[in-house]
């Protein structure tokens, strides 16, 4: 049970069709993995153990009826999903205390997609408040903790996807990223994620989503165990559905087409205003040895536009329009900033700091909208020049942040260091985050690889080579894996 715990999600489907092992097999061995991780992590925050287990005997009575060839991709496998995420019969708070009531009705464009392809939802997993901090902890169900060292962040704002399948407790799950919230929680828990380019995946049935232009700024994406299972996972959950209006079809190519002699790498070490702490720079430089050994070209510069990524990414969402985040922490009216920070000093706010500063902070463009026009246009110019520069052979190897995972609440000390994954989603490139082994602490390393709009299989191919060298996701002490 224990060798099912470290498979992929497409070796698990594979051994279902092959009737070498049975879907309910796979699901209680999660099922029991989950129940074991879980009291320490707090990753899972609702379960669907009983449901889960009626369709994963269902599946079974496929396999036995069913040729395997007209099976789905992933028949019979068990997964989780991002709370902020309708699916039926869970709750859809996205750590909202005045959600805390609501059950999902429907399933979100891209859970149908997932359950139609066959995986088995187990539940629903912790996000920060409104999705929109890098420590995932909320008033509705408290916080989640790394299972490489509980004392750390899991990020956020899929930081319970992260923590629970880097646990062994599900092999993939389903994550969202408007400013790192997938390419984050895969690094600081040590396994892969994905940020699509802008447009891929439907958004629909989030809460909550952005609007106008910041549709495409949001994405829907995958988090995996293994690298291996990115593409056909967002094979899977990519084309437009009617509905979000942000969504476009673009025809991927197959990561294992890519040579890697024939790319180009482009090695940027920071963003010429927050520095890397040398663990990270090492891993990074390593990854790109190893490239350059596989026969890559590698290209070494600076981007001097990337010191302004907090004010783009600020300035690039404010200009796109939609409902403010104080209107969205107050059900539709906005909070009042100032007695919320009253109240939270004498532990009686609904609402977390982060979520107030946030609030705060979002009033700063409309004081100055020439600033913001300025920003605009650098960010417009950032994407022009990343493309020319990237190219359509070649990828980007960038920091995923300037640390490994921090200890709780250091974050609110160092506020604006996810930066580093956030400049990408208002540029709207694709991003894998590939995880490079762990320091001498025990902490995940890893680096984000950047491509051209519609290039996500360059960046997949990339990150499923690192894996190969480096060893991908190694599991934590916690629950006996490692």
């Amino acid at each position: 049970m224990k060798e099912l715990l470290i498979l992929s999600g497409s070796r698990l489907a594979e051994l279902i069709r092959k009737r070498e092992i049975s879907s309910a097999e796979v699901v209680d061995a999660h099922i029991a993995q989950i129940q074991k991780v879980n009291p320490v992590l707090n990753a899972v925050v609702r379960d669907r153990f009983d449901q889960s287990r009626i369709e994963a005997r269902q599946a079974d009575e496929k396999t036995r009826t069913i040729p395997p060839e007209e099976l789905p991709p992933f028949h019979g496998v068990p997964c989780t999903i991002k709370e902020c995420f309708s699916l039926t019969g869970m709750p859809n708070t996205s750590g909202l205390v005045m959600r805390k009531n609501i059950i999902s009705q429907y399933d979100a464009t891209a859970v149908m997609r997932l359950k139609r392809a066959g995986a088995i939802p187990l539940g629903v997993t912790n996000v920060p408040e409104l999705c929109m901090w890098m420590e995932t902890y909320n008033r509705v169900y408290g916080r989640t903790r790394n299972p490489y060292n509980p004392a750390r962040i899991v990020g956020g704002s899929s930081g319970g996807e992260g923590a629970i399948i880097s646990a062994g407790g599900s092999p993939f799950g389903l994550g969202s990223d408007i400013g790192g919230s997938i390419r984050m929680p895969a690094f600081f828990n040590g396994i892969f994620g994905h940020k699509p380019t802008g447009g891929t995946v439907p958004n629909t049935g989030q809460f909550p989503i952005a609007e106008n232009e910041a549709l495409r700024y949001m994405t829907t994406g995958p988090l995996a165990r293994k690298a291996g299972d990115l593409m056909p996972l967002l094979r899977i959950l990519a084309g437009p559905d009617g509905e979000d209006r942000g969504c476009r079809e673009f025809a991927f190519g197959d990561p294992l087409s890519v040579r890697i002699e024939e790319l180009t790498i482009i090695d940027v070490e920071d963003n010429g205003w927050i520095k890397v702490d040398a663990d990270l720079r090492n891993a990074q430089q390593k990854a790109v040895e190893y490239l350059a050994s596989r026969g890559a070209k590698i290209k070494k510069t600076k981007i001097e536009n990337l010191s302004k990524s907090l004010d783009i990414w600020i300035s690039m969402l404010s200009a796109a329009g939609g409902k403010s985040f104080s209107s969205m922490l107050g059900g539709g009216k906005p909070i009042n900033i100032f007695w919320e920070l009253i109240k939270l000093m004498v532990n009686q706010s609904s609402h977390i700091f982060p979520s107030i500063t946030l609030a705060i902070i979002e009033k700063l463009p409309k004081i100055s909208p020439g600033r913001t026009k300025k920003f605009v246009e650098m960010g417009n110019q950032l994407r022009e020049e990343l493309v020319s520069l990237i190219g359509p052979k070649g990828a980007m190897l960038y920091p995923s942040y300037p640390k490994t995972a921090p200890f709780h609440r250091k974050p609110l000390l160092m506020p604006f260091h996810w930066v580093y994954t956030a400049i990408f989603n208002v540029v709207e490139l694709p991003v894998t985050q590939a995880s490079l082994g762990l320091n001498k602490q025990g902490i995940p390393l890893g680096v984000q690889i950047v491509g051209i709009h519609g290039n996500d299989h360059v960046t997949i191919a990339l990150a499923m080579e690192l894996e190969k060298a480096f060893g991908g996701w190694m599991p934590p002490r916690i629950g006996l894996l490692g």
